[in-house]
């Protein structure tokens, strides 16, 4: 009876009335997971994803409907959108004076944690016999860090030592180096799928050279152009403008859009005198856009998979923790004759995923449809998972002597 009159009462509205009130519907949501994150330390990302879970088992399991993408078409360009602007922001992080600040010992810590993670993942999971596609996949959304739930726990902690500034500086970079690898993953099972080697190769090489040239087209002009508008208005039209067009031509080029936007928001905070102000016009409106991508993720969420993703899932959370550790110890031992102090677990304060993970997952589920469902399964819990226990990890490393 329930499912019967919910049918009526949608077919009653038309398509875009729907879609409106789907979304003010999320964005209340947002509201109500900042009131019980305030008051429970709940990480607001888990509660929004959650919440997106919740609308998964309704629409699924209680109404029966069959599976079908949340919001129809309109979902697709809004996660595009949220994912693009991610990116760019991340590549306004990526200064010269910043990188020059980090020095060697992050750079060396960074590659030795994402590296030996994400090969502890990959060859885990294909060890498991788990198909190619989604160990490749899920290798390089694991090397994706949740800044925001890092940063957050060494500032409450008020620490100041070398593991915490070394945790901050690995952060502030390691969801970049997940976009690269994102790339060269995705590049490389298109070259190991195909059956022309030398075309597959071709289509690997344009996928990310295109994205390079794609992000030079659009930062070099950005660059120019911002500080010559007025702030406000202008400003937030010029932002907005890129990140469209970034999305939408990254798309048509069949280009990676993650990496152009990280491209173009490098040149953009390097070459412009006045580029804080297309960064913080974006980050103004960023919110909205991350919770439909949070909500709408979890929502994506096939319920049919989620038996078979049990054992992936755990395979995942297990294999990550481990990699994530090695790579801590393996870091610390290159850096004892540089640096002392370091905790050999200091891997394990790099678990949170979030945004730029979920992101990775929906993009890879987009290329590789028959495993996508899995692989959405697996990073959505999983992130739910690190997030909860992740800022607990992150204080147990900084209490270590």
């Amino acid at each position: 009876m329930e499912a019967i009159y919910a049918d009526w009462l949608l077919a009653e509205m038309m398509p875009g009335t729907q879609s409106l009130i789907i979304l003010g519907i999320i964005l209340s949501s947002s509201i109500l997971a900042d009131v019980v994150a305030r008051h429970t330390r709940l990480p607001r990302i888990s509660l929004l994803v959650m919440v997106g879970l919740a609308v998964a088992v309704v629409r699924q399991g209680m109404w029966g409907e069959p599976y079908a993408p949340p919001l129809g078409e309109l979902g697709e360009p809004l996660i595009h959108f949220a994912l693009v602007m991610v990116a760019f922001l991340l590549g306004g992080e990526l200064t010269v004076e910043r990188l020059r600040a980090l020095g060697p010992v992050i750079l060396v810590m960074s590659l030795a944690v994402i590296g030996v993670g994400a090969t502890a993942v990959g060859l885990g999971l294909a060890a498991l016999g788990f198909p190619l596609t989604v160990a490749v996949s899920l290798a390089a959304i694991s090397v994706a860090t949740d800044p925001a739930a890092v940063t957050e726990t060494i500032r409450e902690a008020r620490d100041t030592r070398l593991s915490a500034r070394i945790l901050l500086g690995i952060v502030a970079i390691d969801d970049a180096w997940g976009i690269l690898i994102f790339g060269l993953a995705m590049a490389l099972l298109g070259w190991l799928g195909a059956g022309d080697g030398m075309q597959a190769m071709l289509l690997a090489g344009w996928e990310l050279g295109g994205a390079l040239l794609l992000g030079v087209g659009i930062g070099l002009p950005g660059a120019w152009l911002t500080g010559r508008l007025r702030p406000g208005e202008p400003t937030q039209a010029e932002a907005i403008a890129l990140i469209l067009l970034m999305a939408g031509l990254a798309s048509y080029f069949h280009v990676s859009a993650l990496l152009s936007a990280m491209v173009a928001g490098c040149l953009i905070v390097n070459l412009s005198p006045h580029h804080t102000r297309s960064f913080a016009e974006i980050e103004h409106i960023e919110w909205p856009f991350l919770v439909f991508f949070f909500v709408l993720s979890g929502a994506s969420v096939e319920l049919a998979y989620a038996g078979t993703a049990i054992g992936l899932t755990m395979a995942y959370l297990l294999l990550r923790l481990v990699g994530r550790y090695l790579g801590g110890r393996l870091g610390t031992r290159l850096l004892r004759s540089r640096e002392t102090g370091l905790p050999r677990d200091v891997g394990l304060a790099l678990t949170p995923q979030a945004g730029v993970a979920m992101g990775m997952a929906l993009l890879a589920a987009e290329r590789y449809p028959e495993e996508g469902p899995l692989i959405i399964a697996v990073v959505v819990v999983s992130t739910v998972v690190f997030e909860l226990i992740g800022p607990l990890l992150v204080r147990r490393v900084l209490r270590a002597p």
